[in-house]
């Protein structure tokens, strides 16, 4: 049985934006109700729940190298500015008041936030991931702050992915080696 202390345990909504919920088709409806409900267990059990989405102002596109195959055509197209209807987290998970919110310019939450900062300031020590993509921005947040020692958890169904069997061999099989995956059913119990 899965447990959590709230006080040290953050939920990370990742990427749960307009256009990157459209890139999951027909699956991000229910997707988004799981998430939904994660965050709404997760506030009840006084749990820090915090956004983190991607987006690019002019300087932060002239900053993507051609070299990084996933980001540089983002450049070109001017998809994801900052401010654009894209970009916005999507309305069933608007941030509440209390609800900080990070915008980065990498796949990974960290790498180009002042996400670890407040993590340590508020002595979190246990991240519990969701987010679109499985393939995206969970791996990369997953394999960075387990380097960086804190306790990981990956609600898998509150996870998605354009591709079923990558989701499915992530979750199943490679997270496993460095995360608990849990369940939303297995993360509102052990919130309670």
């Amino acid at each position: 049985m899965t447990t959590l202390e709230p006080a040290k345990s953050a939920l990370l909504l990742m990427d749960f934006q307009n256009m990157i919920v459209g890139m999951v088709g027909d699956q991000g409806p229910a997707l988004l109700g799981r998430a939904q409900k994660a965050r709404a267990a997760a506030r009840a059990a006084g749990m820090a729940v915090m956004h983190v989405r991607v987006a690019f102002d002019d300087a932060g596109y002239a900053a993507i190298s051609p070299r990084n195959k996933g980001f540089s055509a983002l450049g070109g197209r001017r998809v994801l500015t900052d401010g654009s209807p894209e970009a916005a987290i999507h309305a069933a998970l608007t941030p509440a008041a209390d609800e900080e919110v990070f915008t980065k310019t990498r796949v990974g939450a960290l790498s180009t936030t002042n996400l670890e900062a407040r993590l340590k300031a508020r002595g979190i020590d246990t991240l519990v991931l969701t987010g679109i993509a499985t393939s995206g921005c969970v791996p990369s947040t997953l394999r960075d702050d387990a380097d960086r020692d804190y306790r990981m958890l990956v609600i898998g169904d509150c996870c998605g992915d354009a591709d079923a069997e990558v989701h499915r061999v992530l979750t199943e099989k490679v997270f496993l080696r460095q995360a608990d995956v849990i369940t939303l059913e297995d993360f509102i119990g052990a919130t309670r």
